[in-house]
């Protein structure tokens, strides 16, 4: 009997000896693989944001397009999260954070992007590797140059800093109302909103149409029909204007500091095509240059290959 007592203690040492502390989770402290779902107060908004990984561990803010949210990174944010500490806000009138009135809430990339910088002070994101797709890309942009000692490296996944970007057909309609801004042009680009366009925006440009989920618009269109998001987006379409103007500024930060980047371009994107992805050739370095044969929202069929190139970039780029 005692033999037997004695055999169970040392199976049960062992068992505790072999047990890995580090799985446990905290209340405050998210663990490598899982994904947290939170919200701060930045003046008066709700902001809320998806994060994942140690605090410890170099950190990846996540910047969401056009007419997405975090929700775009919700399968590329648990594959980076066991080395990386991932962060992806919504904008306000985005997503699940606050959307107040257009009369309650001016809705302007330099809003969005002031909104953005004060998140990353609240949270505690003094540097980071930014990931900029769509509207992200003048978002972070607007962050790089206000403080560029704190992004370490740049990935850009359809995201525009450059004239050729933009020089196509999509864009005609969208320019017109930068110059004029009347009523009816505005209410032409409402056409933009609804879930025919939303589903084109997916589907458009892929290789295999079965592999793109339909819970993206269907995440997507309910949040663009909520009552005044048309007036919000219509906002930002207008505030778009005031990008390319800034593109020689980002084009000089560029220049100046370079940062490692990553271009990860879905290259049949009619919205961003790849002829905006080659101007960053000229003024980088350091790029590690891939176009994919995929769309606009490049993650939702390309999601590991990009999650693999992100992983083997930022190994050879942080220097930690």
């Amino acid at each position: 009997m005692s033999k037997l007592r004695n055999s169970d203690a040392l199976l049960t040492l062992v068992v505790l000896l072999s047990f890995d502390s580090s799985s446990i989770a905290s209340d405050k402290q998210p663990s490598r693989s899982q994904v947290l779902h939170r919200s701060v107060a930045i003046d008066g908004l709700d902001i809320f944001y998806r994060e994942a990984g140690r605090k410890e561990d170099p950190t990846v803010l996540l910047l969401h397009g056009f007419p997405t949210s975090s929700h775009m990174f919700r399968n590329l944010i648990p594959e980076l999260a066991d080395k990386y500490h991932v962060v992806a806000p919504d904008y306000p009138g985005f997503g699940n954070s606050s959307a107040p009135s257009v009369d309650d809430f001016k809705y302007t990339f330099d809003n969005l992007a002031n909104v953005v910088e004060k998140f990353t002070n609240k949270v505690g994101l003094d540097r980071y590797s930014l990931y900029l797709m769509d509207y992200g890309a003048p978002v972070g942009f607007r962050l790089a140059v206000k403080n560029p000692g704190r992004v370490e490296t740049l990935i850009v996944q359809n995201g525009n800093a450059y004239d050729e970007g933009i020089d196509n057909e999509f864009w005609e309609p969208i320019k017109q109302y930068w110059r004029d801004g009347t009523q009816a042009q505005g209410d032409q680009l409402r056409s933009l909103l609804t879930l025919e366009a939303t589903k084109w925006q997916y589907l458009h440009g892929v290789r295999n149409r079965e592999t793109i989920s339909p819970d993206t618009w269907g995440h997507v269109q309910p949040l663009l029909d909520r009552p005044g998001n048309q007036e919000i987006q219509l906002a930002l379409f207008h505030s778009y204007g005031s990008n390319p103007p800034l593109y020689p500024q980002w084009q000089a930060y560029l220049r100046k500091h370079q940062p490692p980047t990553l271009i990860v371009w879905g290259e049949n994107d009619a919205i961003f095509p790849a002829s905006g992805a080659y101007p960053y050739k000229r003024d980088l370095k350091n790029v590690d240059f891939h176009l994919l044969d995929t769309g606009h929202f490049a993650l939702e069929e390309d999601g590991i290959r990009i999650a693999e190139l992100i992983r083997n970039f930022l190994s050879k780029n942080l220097l930690r």
